[in-house]
C-alpha cells in the first residue's frame, strides 16, 4: 500500500479556533480520499501559535531553535500541504506569513496545497485568491484550484447549517485529485 504524508498548517490564535476545525474537516476529506483510493495517509498537525515565539526569534536572529526546525522539516519533507489561515485585515494572519518567510523560499516547489481560510463574514471569502494563492505561487508550490472559505455563520449548530461548508470542503478536496497526481492533499 502506498503511503503519503500530509502536513496541516493551522494559524488560529484561539483554543479551540475555527481555523484548526477546519484544517481538521479538511484532513479527515483528504485521508478519506486517499483511502478510496487505496493510499494510507499520515498526518502531522502542526498549531503556529504554539510556535510563536520560536517564529519571532527565527525572524530575529536568522537561526531556528530545535522546535521550529523540527516542524520545518516535517513541512519540507511532507508529500503535501493543507495550509489555514484566519483572515485578518482582509489577508492571511500575521503569525502565518511569518512561518512562510522562515521557510526556504524553494522547500515548496512543486508541492500540491489545499488552501483554506475562515473569517467572520463572506465578505472576506476572495482572499484566499488574492493574498494567500499568490503567496504559495511565488514559492512554486501547486496550490489546487478551489480553495475553501469558512466564515463564522458556517459554524453552526444543525446539520442544515454546515452543509454549505461540508459541500465546499467536498468541491475544494475535489478540486486536487489529478489523474496522475502522485500526491493528493
Amino acid at each position: 500500500m502506498t503511503e503519503r504524508r500530509i502536513a496541516v498548517i493551522s494559524s488560529g490564535l484561539s483554543n479551540p479556533s475555527s481555523t484548526r476545525m477546519l484544517a481538521d474537516r479538511l484532513l479527515a476529506a483528504t485521508v478519506a480520499a486517499l483511502t478510496e483510493q487505496g493510499v494510507r495517509a499520515q498526518s502531522d498537525v502542526i498549531e503556529l501559535r504554539d510556535l510563536a515565539h520560536d517564529i519571532t526569534n527565527n525572524l530575529l536572529t536568522g537561526f531556528a531553535p530545535a522546535p521550529l526546525e523540527e516542524v520545518i522539516n516535517r513541512v519540507v519533507s511532507a508529500d503535501a500541504i493543507i495550509a489555514v489561515t484566519p483572515i485578518f485585515s482582509t489577508s492571511y494572519a500575521g503569525l502565518f506569513k511569518s512561518f512562510i518567510d522562515v521557510l526556504d523560499p524553494d522547500s515548496l516547489t512543486g508541492k500540491p496545497v489545499l488552501l483554506g481560510a475562515n473569517a467572520g463574514t463572506t465578505r472576506h471569502s476572495l482572499a484566499i485568491d488574492y493574498a494567500i494563492r499568490p503567496l504559495f505561487t511565488y514559492l512554486h508550490a501547486e496550490p489546487v484550484s478551489t480553495g475553501v472559505f469558512a466564515a463564522s455563520s458556517d459554524w453552526g449548530g444543525s446539520a442544515d447549517e454546515v452543509a454549505p461548508l461540508s459541500a465546499r470542503v467536498e468541491r475544494g478536496h475535489a478540486s486536487s485529485r489529478r489523474p496522475s497526481s502522485v500526491a493528493t492533499p
